[in-house]
């Protein structure tokens, strides 16, 4: 039980708890709008800017935001052009992700085994920058949804509502994208670029079976998102396991369970 007072776990233990709060709090609004698989999308496209900060010497997670937040504005771009398929927009931005990512592999040999680190998760090797990075995107991620609550309910529910009752649609979009992208890049290093969409959309999953409003559907899925961060760290430091796996595979469980409870309560 040493390792859970170590300074190494208790680094992750907060990036955990931080990640914990933003990605179930996007990941609701992402859900709802049916762009659940945006998460992977983003993922390989940060992974791609990871890669690239590796070979460049670029702090790499700082370089996966650009990539990130560059890519946001594309499939935010592609979804105007494509309104009736936009899902083609993610379909077209994971291509060049994993694209880019596969060619910066292949220049960078040195590197691949960190590069690793991001697709399956290194949380233990947090530091305090890592640590700032993520809690300054955590503030600016609770900041946003905190103001735009509202707008971004009716967004979520109905969009040509939304923009019939004046409310700046292309603004909350970007928004919403962005936010996602800050989101998705510094979560990777934590549950990893390959898991990295459980921790959007499975709370999520599991909020909106039990929830009667909306907003306890956004209190319940980062509940359950904490639950499964801090339990996931413990047993996967305790049994020497892998945290990002560990704590997916508990909000897997969680759902399953959450499915089980629903289903027989109402019969």
């Amino acid at each position: 039980m040493e390792i859970i007072t170590a300074d190494f776990f208790q680094r992750a233990l907060a990036g955990g708890l931080l990640i914990g709060l933003t990605a179930p709090l996007i990941g609701i609004f992402l859900v709802l709008r049916r762009l659940s698989m945006i998460g992977d999308t983003l993922a390989h496209v940060t992974i791609a800017g990871v890669a690239l900060g590796f070979l460049t010497g670029v702090y790499p997670i700082g370089m996966g935001i650009i990539f990130a937040v560059l890519a946001s504005f594309a499939i935010e771009k592609l979804r105007k052009a494509y309104k009736g398929y936009a899902e083609l927009s993610i379909a077209v931005i994971m291509a060049g992700g994993v694209a880019l990512a596969s060619l910066f592999f292949t220049l960078g040999m040195g590197y691949n085994n960190d590069v690793v680190g991001y697709l399956f998760g290194s949380i233990y090797t947090l530091d305090m920058t890592d640590l700032y990075v993520v809690g300054a995107v955590t503030v600016l991620v609770a900041v946003t949804v905190f103001i735009f609550f509202k707008e971004l309910f009716l967004l979520s529910f109905e969009e040509d509502a939304a923009a019939v009752s004046g409310l700046p649609v292309k603004l909350l979009n970007m928004i919403i994208t962005v936010m996602t992208a800050l989101v998705i890049s510094t979560a990777i290093k934590i549950v990893g670029a390959l898991l990295v969409s459980a921790l959007l959309t499975i709370p999520a999953a599991c909020s909106l079976i039990i929830a009667r409003s909306f907003k306890q559907s956004v209190v319940f899925s980062v509940i359950i998102a904490e639950i499964a961060v801090v339990a996931g760290l413990v047993i996967a430091g305790v049994w020497n396991l892998a945290p990002g796996a560990t704590i997916v595979l508990l909000l897997i469980a969680m759902l399953i369970l959450t499915l089980v409870g629903k289903r027989g309560f109402t019969t």
